[in-house]
């Protein structure tokens, strides 16, 4: 076995771990209560399939993650086969899911309170949007933007 094959298996994984690190987007939510006009933000930095995510109401600060449910996209291969040498030919195909992806977040503030969040539409790069509701049953629809870097 050569010395250069761990090297270069460990260096195309440090490749991939880089480049993957750098794959986070960054997103605004805004809230506001279905019983009133009033709105509250929050802020979501999504890494693959789940992100860290922060909103603040009447000063109370909630933290969690959300994980995907539901991806926004789907990949499968095709294949076929002719001939009696049994020639054949695949690809990789990616369909998207029409709706974008659905998220579940869990958050919770330091006194022990929640906050459970569905969202959806989210994929990199694009908005979404959902609804929260907090222990006393009040819900809160939830915008969700991609942070404009200024």
């Amino acid at each position: 076995m050569s010395v250069r094959r761990p090297v270069a298996r460990f260096a195309s994984i440090a490749a991939v771990v880089v480049v993957l690190a750098g794959c986070a987007s960054t997103y605004e939510l805004t809230l506001m209560p279905r019983t009133a006009g009033k709105l509250y933000y929050g802020e979501a930095v999504q890494r693959g399939s789940q992100a860290d995510v922060s909103v603040t109401i009447e000063g109370k600060t909630y933290t969690g993650t959300w994980v995907e449910v539901t991806p926004d996209r789907t990949t499968g291969y095709v294949s076929g086969w002719w001939g009696w040498r049994r020639s054949g030919i695949g690809t990789t195909v990616t369909v998207d899911n029409p709706t974008g992806g659905e998220s579940k977040a869990l958050l919770q503030a330091a006194d022990g309170s929640g906050l459970r969040c569905d969202i959806r539409g989210t994929a990199y790069g694009r908005s979404g949007g959902g609804t929260c509701q907090d222990d006393k049953g009040l819900v809160y629809d939830v915008q969700i933007r991609l942070k404009e870097n200024k």
